[in-house]
Formats: C-alpha cells, structure tokens, sequence
C-alpha cells in the first residue's frame, strides 16, 4: 500500500473491455478476479491500480514475485517468540490486502501452489494459518488482479479456471490513441496531484456508480431463465467443470447492477460472455466418421479393452475353421 497517487481508472484512454471487467469484480468480488493478458507496456498494472480507487479501502497490495509461502499467509513472530517466550501471529501480505486490491504481476511466474493458494484464500475470503506452533484465521477479502505476458509462460489450465474473468489486451494501439496515451502519462509524471484533481469529478461518477451497483447487486435475482441461457452456451463452448456458470451469472448479475436494471437480461449475458468464456473455451470434440462407427458390426460384439479400437493386448486375429473339423483356435499367444 502506499501514500502516492494512482493514475485515474477514469483518465485510461481505451482499453474499455478491461475497465468494465475491472469494475464489476469491484461490484462482485465473489466474481474470482481478473486475469490480464498482454504484451509488456500495455498499462496492466496502471489499470489494476485504478481499480483500488474505486473500492471503500482504497488499498492497493501488490505480491513481490519472489514471495515465499511464509511471506504471503504470514507467519510466526520471532521476536515474540525469542523475547516474550510466547507464539504470535505475524501478518502476510493476504492479511494487508484484506478490503482492497491484491495485485500479481506475471503470475505466470509464480510457483503453482502459490497461485493455488492465492486463488482459495480469495475465493473463500478467509486465510487459515496452521504452522510453527500457531493457528491463526483472519479475513482476506480482495480483489484479486493477475497479470501476465503470454510470451513469457501459460498458466495451467485448472489455475486459469479458478480466475473469475480473463481479458486479453492487444498490442496495437491505433497512431491518435497512442498520443492521447503518451500526453496523459507525461502530464500525471510532471504533477499527480494536479492530474488526479483534473480527473476527480469523472473518478467520483465512476466511484459512485460502483458503489450504487453494489447497493442493487443483493436485489437482483440469479433466475432460472438467465441460467438456463448460460449452462446451454457453456456446454456448447465445451468447458470443464462448472466454474463457468457461476462466474459467468454473477457476472451477468454484475453488469444489470452497473446498468442500473432490476433484473438479468440477455445484454447483460452477451456482455460479459467472452470474460467469463475466453481462458475455458475448449475445442469441441470432431464428428465420427460414418468408418469409424461401423454400422455393420453386430450389436453383440464384445467390448475391447483398449477403448481406441486397437482391440485387447496380444490377442491374434480370427482364424478359419473348415467345416466338420474341430480344432482349438487359439486366442493368445503361446509362450515359446
């Protein structure tokens, strides 16, 4: 956390995709978060900062890359435990983020278990601390914002999953965005604080509308229908699990909220759709072949073990027997 200003998420130019993202998991942090993918130079942390101007806290934790286990859970206080003789609770970084951002710039990079830790601790908004002699519970209800530049690694598919909403950010930025970009960087540089004055009366709107859309968020109905419309798309995308579904109706309940509505409608489906559906996608599985189904085999033809169709390990093919004759055919191999 620090005392230096944030850029305003109001003053960003483009990248609106994003931004939306990055305020209905303001609204719903039950959401899981953002991951962002990009190319280096792209502002993703300049955005993900942004976000923590809209939450009550205003905090903003960012994750060292070179964090240990003991670092981001917390650990045993050695100086109680050396001079008072006793074990105490010294807090990590998840106890710091608790009410605002916890920002995680190229999570790609991080061990597997870290980000397995990061993403239950933030879905569940407790930290449970069992180790070197102490058992400590604390609250740890953040927005999780991940980052990551695709070239540098992937993530595995089952951490993918377990972040609420992915957007991916291109490289190309048109010659007059590009401009706009550069002379609101120089110019927040030279005077933040004048800068930030500038932008303080579209942050506010920006402020106030999540903070409105949160106040509506408990009033609107995850329906049947609205569920019904995101488990049948779901299946078509071909994801795994069910992590899809719930992300992508409270999601959607998210985006009613923001637009001020009562109730989900199918705009509010189909805008956030590719959040929840871009880091699950599957490739759906290819037709048989009329070949490959074998319309002529008989129905009581046994089952192979090999479910490949390359038939049992071993076993010879069918020989002719001639009629009146009777003799063993053999169906393994002998041994020499």
């Amino acid at each position: 956390m620090t005392d230096t200003p944030h850029f305003p998420l109001a003053a960003v130019v483009g990248a609106d995709a994003l931004k939306l993202a990055l305020c209905l998991t303001a609204i719903d942090p039950k959401i899981g978060g953002v991951l962002i993918e990009g190319p280096r130079g792209m502002a993703k942390s300049t955005l993900a900062r942004g976000l923590a101007d809209l939450l009550a806290s205003g905090q903003f934790v960012t994750l060292p890359l070179g964090a240990t286990e003991e670092r981001l859970v917390g650990t045993l206080d050695l100086d109680a435990a050396l001079g008072e003789g006793r074990a105490r609770f010294s807090p990590g970084v998840l106890a710091k983020a608790d009410g605002g951002v916890l920002y995680v710039d190229e999570v790609n990079l991080l061990p597997d278990h870290l980000v397995d830790l990061l993403l239950d601790v933030a879905a569940s908004g407790v930290n449970q601390v069992e180790r070197d002699g102490i058992s400590h519970r604390h609250p740890a209800r953040f927005v999780l914002i991940g980052t990551m530049n695709p070239e540098e690694g992937e993530l595995r598919p089952q951490l993918l999953d377990r972040f609420g909403l992915n957007v991916a950010l291109s490289g190309q930025t048109l010659p007059e965005q590009r401009g706009q970009i550069i002379r609101r960087r120089l110019d927040f540089d030279a005077d933040p604080e004048s800068f930030c004055q500038q932008w303080a009366t579209p942050q506010q709107q920006l402020k106030d509308r999540c903070e409105t859309a949160r106040g509506l968020l408990s009033g609107i109905e995850l329906d049947d229908a609205s569920l019904a419309a995101i488990t049948e798309r779901c299946f078509a995308a071909g994801v795994d699990g069910l992590r899809a579904d719930l992300v992508w109706l409270r999601a959607a309940r998210a985006h009613a909220a923001w637009r001020g509505a009562s109730a989900i409608t199918d705009e509010d489906i189909d805008a956030v759709a590719e959040f929840a559906l871009r880091h699950r996608r599957r490739e759906a599985p290819p037709p048989q072949s009329p070949a490959a189904s074998q319309p002529d085999a008989p129905a009581h033809a046994p089952h192979t073990q090999n479910e490949q169709g390359d038939g049992q390990w071993g076993e010879l093919p069918a020989q002719t027997v001639a009629t009146g004759a009777r003799r063993e055919v053999p169906n393994w191999p002998k041994k020499p």
